[in-house]
């Protein structure tokens, strides 16, 4: 039991302590930081859940004197002064990794473009793998220490908001963002006032406002046309993450790329290099050729070249569909401003982005940009394939698009509690040698029945937030509680989250209910599946995706052993990939760019069940998780779907139910154990963020900061 200081020290010293909250909740390193979000669900816990464990709308929702009355513990006191000296500590640029490996960029920042970043769930400025990708860049650059400026828009409404109606429909909301509720500050100009670019579209100029939110040591401008000088139409392009017909993407992809590079002009941040995460930013590369044109006087074909030495493009997309198309005669007008700027005609501008007779932001960047690559080694080779006739004088394999496997951002990612055991056993500091091989080594030291132990408190954890969420959907809809108790703690439990789009195959479990239900049905080994994920608002097939897994809740016959978890988010994620016994991933090869759930899930030791696409076609070593399939490729996607489905049923039913239900004489799955153990030493040291910054900054970041030469794109 703690002594309370006298009144009178009381007041200042609580009065410190309650500033130095304020401090670690603006600072977005909250986010990855456990023991950081402890403090701050220790002042309310019901009220940190109803924020969405977001501590600037809990702060703001207590008045001062009730924190203050909440901090009085010394204890608690003590951990927030610990809290608050590790933050500043980590902020010092002295005391990191890119101190003695970026050279050039510790002057001058890498400048890094995304239409979305998904930090937290709080803030909902995301839908999916490209926005936490984005977000766990950021992260890995933070702590690397790599010098970053992050640049995207600020969607007020955010992406979309997933209700799931009694007939297991998706149901579409927008949830209003406060400003107020975000750890961020609007930048201001030299005389106070707040920082204003303007971008000329065809109906008029749009004037955004530049918010910073600071990830790390990471800066992060996202730009916001809520301005009392737009019109209405002018104010909603910041409304809603890929919301709107082909004009509002085209404008809010102007917004983004030219207004994002104006935005950091005006800030006074000079980038070293440009990194455009996906297409829709590739219009900062026009605008960046426009502002050299401008401030060096230099020709148009020179800025052309500079830019291209300076400039960092991945591409995602696997599909050519999936690339943003443009028509031309509606991309010659929003460009026209910025040809001007160039001195060149118009047509030649958008020229450099015209492909099948669309215009093409993916084929504007590749055409713009020195370092380009993929996200995963099969994603590669395809793109090479799929981009080649922009290239007729080379051959296919050597198209200049490489490839960086994608990583996850451990700390975000791994649970608290398996953190607390690889610490024991690794050491304290282990996250920070998570990239060495020889540090996995240890694994398969840890005791087996501490690790099957640990997984048991996940799980246990997922299912009770599992049932939660359910409950809360059957209060909302007035539905009765479920026939029988909801998932069964001791059966193999399958995880499905992500975007609910069709080629992910979410449903390909349900090709054979007859197979799936005896599966479900089995009194000994029985299986269970929860899925998540969202479908785009306009996306009909992936709805109906969504409508026929969630039927099977209300099936009799797979009641309480199906589960659908509306509104997926990171939170959603996070619960999933941390406590489910297996990560299933089933796309149609090759469309898969990489996937980078399933990393987490790794990195949780749960074993991933997997078609050979993306990550998992380099990772899968025959013993550390399952593959589905050898990686055939059918032309009739219905063949190869079906082949799919027979492949997965098989594994199912011949080595992974088998496996996991092999108990010794102490209960324990030794030979699942094993698996998870390999896969957490094979797989985590290469699929994180850190080894994937360290990679851009070697391939990519420091050729393109250093000047290497660049031929004027054809």
């Amino acid at each position: 039991m703690y002594t309370l200081a006298p009144m009178s020290q009381r007041d200042s010293s609580q009065d410190r302590v309650v500033d130095k909250l304020d401090t670690l909740a603006a600072n977005l390193r909250w986010s990855w930081k456990p023991e950081v979000r402890a403090i701050f669900r220790s002042l309310d816990p019901k009220r940190w859940r109803a924020v969405h464990h977001n501590p600037v709308a809990l702060m703001r929702s207590l008045d001062r004197e009730t924190i203050s009355e909440r901090v009085q513990d010394l204890e608690m006191q003590t951990r927030i002064e610990q809290a608050h000296r590790r933050l500043q500590e980590y902020l010092d640029p002295d005391r990191t990794w890119a101190m003695n490996h970026v050279g050039p960029i510790m002057a001058r920042p890498v400048a890094y473009f995304s239409a979305e970043f998904g930090i937290h769930q709080s803030i909902p400025i995301y839908s999916g793998g490209l926005g936490v990708l984005a977000g766990d860049h950021l992260k890995s650059m933070s702590d690397l220490g790599v010098p970053t400026a992050g640049v995207g828009l600020l969607y007020h409404q955010g992406y979309v908001h997933q209700l799931i109606d009694a007939e297991g429909r998706q149901q579409d909301e927008y949830e209003p963002l406060s400003n107020d509720d975000l750890a961020m500050t609007l930048v201001t100009d030299a005389a106070g006032e707040p920082l204003r670019v303007t971008v000329e579209l065809p109906e008029g100029p749009v004037v955004l406002r530049v918010w910073k939110m600071a990830v790390g040591r990471v800066s992060l401008y996202l730009l916001d046309a809520r301005d009392d000088a737009n019109p209405e139409s002018a104010r909603e392009l910041t409304a809603r993450l890929y919301g709107g017909d082909d004009a509002t993407r085209i404008r809010q992809e102007m917004l983004l790329g030219v207004g994002g590079h104006r935005a950091l002009v005006a800030a006074g941040v000079e980038p070293s290099l440009l990194h455009l995460n996906e297409g829709h930013s590739a219009f900062a590369l026009l605008e960046r050729a426009r502002h050299l044109v401008e401030r060096q006087g230099v020709t148009p074909q020179e800025a052309f070249r500079n830019v291209a030495r300076n400039a960092v493009f991945t591409t995602h997309t696997p599909v050519p569909a999936g690339h943003d198309r443009f028509d031309v005669e509606m991309t010659t007008e929003h460009l026209r401003p910025l040809a001007e700027g160039l001195g060149m005609p118009v047509e030649e501008v958008v020229a450099l982005g015209v492909d099948g007779g669309r215009f093409v932001t993916t084929v504007l960047a590749l055409r713009l940009a020195h370092k380009v690559n993929g996200v995963s080694a099969l994603h590669g080779q395809v793109s090479r394939q799929m981009f080649h006739h922009l290239y007729p004088q080379v051959e296919e394999h050597r198209v200049p698009i490489g490839h960086i496997t994608n990583g996850v951002h451990a700390r975000t990612w791994v649970a608290t509690g398996m953190q607390e055991l690889l610490s024991r056993h690794f050491g304290p500091d282990w996250l920070d040698g998570i990239t060495r091989p020889t540090l996995w080594r240890d694994a398969d030291a840890i005791p087996d029945a501490e690790l099957w132990e640990m997984h048991q408190v996940l799980k246990a954890r997922m299912l009770s937030f599992v049932r939660r969420r359910d409950a809360e959907r059957r209060e909302r809809l007035g539905m009765s509680p479920p026939m029988r108790q909801l998932l069964d703690p001791e059966a193999l439990t399958l995880g499905f989250a992500r975007r609910f789009a069709t080629y992910k195959r979410a449903d390909l479990l349900l090709s054979h209910l007859d197979r799936l239900l005896r599966l479900v049905e089995d009194s000994e080994r029985p299986v269970q599946l929860v899925f998540a994920g969202k479908a785009h608002p306009k996306d009909e097939g992936g709805k109906a995706l969504v409508q026929r897994v969630t039927s099977l809740e209300r099936d009799l016959r797979f009641a309480g052993r199906i589960v659908f978890v509306e509104n997926y988010s990171m939170q959603v994620a996070r619960q999933l990939v941390q406590g489910v016994d297996a990560w299933l991933n089933t796309p149609r090869r090759p469309m898969e760019a990489c996937g980078t759930s399933g990393m987490k899930a790794a990195l949780n030791g749960v074993p991933n069940i997997s078609v050979l696409d993306g990550w998992w076609a380099e990772a899968y070593d025959g013993a550390n998780g399952f593959a589905i399939g050898s990686g055939e490729i059918h032309v009739d996607p219905a063949i190869q779907d079906q082949r799919a489905a027979e492949a997965l049923f098989e594994l199912l039913e011949t080595k992974v139910v088998p496996l996991f239900y092999e108990r010794d004489e102490h209960g324990l799955p030794v030979g699942w154990i094993a698996m998870m153990k390999r896969a957490m030493r094979t797989l985590s040291w290469r699929f994180n963020a850190d080894r994937m910054v360290m990679d851009y900054v070697g391939q990519c970041y420091l050729p393109a900061a250093g000047g290497q030469s660049a031929s004027m794109p054809g």
